[in-house]
């Protein structure tokens, strides 16, 4: 391989492109299984149509429970249409928002298969690139490029949070969901669970770790591919 200039480049762009994907949406992936309601609900506005904090937590986790499993949105959508608003037999959803969440939990199962596909292309190909004493230099170099690349791409994302959320918010749902699907009032179940703060931090939480992972990777990437250079140049004898 390592006199296979055109075989090497493919693999470095298929892993400089990959790594935002593997990244981002690993880290998605990631704060979806981790408790992040009990971590957003300590600091942002209760609700205000009588949840209390404990009955708003437990309705959330349990809703999260739904989006964690690896069956299909129609094999699980039981876990949300069995919920029940506290104190009452009426259901927790309504059609409208049970549709929704059929086509987010579609969503987020796609974001699965994106990571690891993604991981695979970085794995084998950083592995491919590095375990090679010739082409190992290209590797670290590709490396500390797929994350400098991550950091531009992310970064600009960050930037478009942070400067125009609500811009973002609402272009980020027409891409990605029918129109008219994912709009609801106020009193809706899903908008008091999950109000809008409550997806800005997880925005900011999201993007914020994979640009720490990002430059860990391209300072560690930098750092090699200086040492592997330096190794494999020859000093002159004396």
């Amino acid at each position: 391989m390592s006199d296979n200039k055109a075989l090497i480049s493919i693999i470095r762009w298929a892993v400089v492109i990959a790594m935002p994907f593997l990244l981002g949406l690993g880290v998605i992936r990631l704060v979806i299984a981790w408790d992040y309601p009990a971590f957003s609900y300590g600091h942002i506005a209760p609700d205000l149509f009588g949840f209390t904090p404990e009955e708003r937590l437990d309705l959330a986790q349990s809703t999260l429970d739904y989006m964690r499993r690896l069956e299909s949105p129609e094999d699980v959508i039981y876990i949300l249409e069995d919920l029940r608003l506290p104190g009452t037999d009426q259901p927790l959803y309504n059609e409208s928002e049970i549709d929704h969440m059929l086509d987010v939990k579609n969503l987020t199962d796609k974001i699965l298969i994106i990571v690891i596909i993604t991981g695979f292309i970085v794995v084998i190909g950083l592995t491919a690139l590095i375990a090679n004493p010739k082409t190992r230099a290209i590797g670290w170099q590709t490396m500390m490029q797929a994350g400098l690349f991550t950091l531009l791409l992310i970064g600009l994302i960050a930037l478009f949070i942070v400067v125009a959320w609500p811009i973002f918010f609402e272009t980020f749902h027409e891409l990605l969901f029918p129109p008219g699907t994912w709009t609801f009032y106020y009193t809706d179940s899903l908008i008091r669970l999950f109000p809008e703060q409550f997806w800005f931090e997880f925005g900011m939480i999201t993007v914020g770790t994979t640009l720490f992972l990002a430059v860990i990777l391209a300072a560690l990437g930098y750092v090699m591919w200086k040492r592997t250079t330096s190794v494999s140049i020859p000093t002159p004898a004396t």
